[in-house]
């Protein structure tokens, strides 16, 4: 389901009105200004309803971002099962996202991991065993 269809469903309006609000808010129009003076192309849409549509709009969209990233990175790792995909497709909440990126989520490069992927190691361990060198 597409995001409109899905603020349309959620705030029980037409799909039109969802997308006439969403259009002239990337154009830049503020709540208020639609509310007041644009109405009519909205199909009625009150204060309250585009207020709610704008917050959930633009969670949804950071969502479907964070998906892709995520989608993205399991994919590179190549770990991407069609189950795993399937999963995170279905996701209705970030939460549900984060928790199933976790167990994929590259861990933060330490010191240490930069020394050994240096070829260091070896020379870490004659040090740590013999401290007179």
């Amino acid at each position: 389901m597409d995001i409109t269809a899905q603020l349309a469903e959620e705030l029980n309006v037409k799909t039109a009105q969802v997308q006439a609000a969403v259009g002239l808010l990337d154009e830049g129009a503020t709540v208020p200004f639609i509310a007041r003076y644009r109405k009519e192309v909205t199909g009625g849409l009150d204060d309250l309803q585009l207020r709610e549509l704008e917050t959930r709009l633009r969670y949804l969209r950071e969502m479907e971002e964070r998906r892709q990233v995520i989608l993205d990175s399991i994919g590179e790792q190549e770990k991407l099962t069609p189950q795993l995909e399937k999963q995170i497709r279905a996701a209705q909440t970030k939460t549900e996202l984060e928790d199933l990126y976790l167990p994929f989520k590259p861990k933060r490069r330490t010191r240490g991991m930069i020394a050994i992927e240096a070829g260091l190691e070896p020379l870490a361990d004659r040090l740590y065993a013999d401290p007179g060198l």
